[in-house]
């Protein structure tokens, strides 16, 4: 079944050039013009992924997401005509997947979405369950607890700390995350740094205060936290 990706955002132009797109990769997908209109598609239709521009009528891209998160982990990648939003964008109460930035090509911006969508499709692996100390990972559920409480992963999240569970004893670097976690789309730096912080602090909140840790020089690895 091709996947559905609900689209909004208040330009019509925009609209056109990423369902066109989209279209054309075999995805179906539906528009919506501003933030309400979006959320009505979500509930009525079956969504695979949203693409949300952050300044929209009515609710922002945003308000939007903060609204799916009470109730669904269902990917999100937002657009934003600011580069330096990126901390707002992926923030830790915001729960986003992933960002592209205005003016876009519409190729990077599919290739970004089979990125995410792959993230969220089990793959098979030689056992379903991951475990790192208190550390729990259900690979075909996508699913993480920490001490038996469950913690709330983005699909790039998750997929970021599969990638560390499998490998407890390596240092990643920055380009090994990208390789392994995004499928070698380029990423910024900045971008990981920021998923890292808020992969850290769900954890903290469960009680994990130091769940990966930073090398200096090199760039981050899974701790010993129990």
């Amino acid at each position: 079944m091709n996947k559905h990706i609900l689209v909004a955002d208040d330009d019509l132009h925009i609209r056109e050039v990423i369902s066109f797109a989209l279209e054309k990769a075999g995805m179906r997908v539906t528009l919506a013009e501003d933030g309400r209109q979006a959320l009505e598609h979500f509930a009525a239709h079956s969504i695979d992924l949203l693409v949300l521009d952050i300044n929209m009528p009515e609710f922002d891209g945003l308000e939007v997401c903060r609204e799916i998160r009470k109730t669904s982990e269902t990917p999100i990648l937002f657009l934003s005509s600011r580069d330096d939003e990126i901390d707002r964008i992926l923030g830790l109460e915001i729960g986003g997947d992933d960002y592209v930035t205005k003016p876009f090509s519409p190729r990077e911006l599919v290739a970004r979405i089979n990125v995410i969508l792959k993230r969220t499709i089990a793959k098979p692996a030689a056992t379903n369950q991951l475990q790192h100390g208190k550390l729990s990972i259900q690979v075909e559920q996508h699913a993480a607890t920490w001490n038996g409480l469950t913690i709330s992963l983005t699909a790039t999240e998750f997929a970021m700390v599969q990638l560390f569970v499998r490998s407890p004893q390596r240092v990643f670097s920055r380009d090994s995350i990208m390789n392994g976690a995004y499928n070698n789309i380029y990423i910024s730096d900045r971008t990981i740094d920021s998923h890292i912080r808020h992969i850290r602090q769900k954890f903290a909140d469960a009680g994990c205060e130091t769940l990966i840790e930073t090398v200096h020089g090199v760039g981050y690895k899974l701790t010993s936290c129990q």
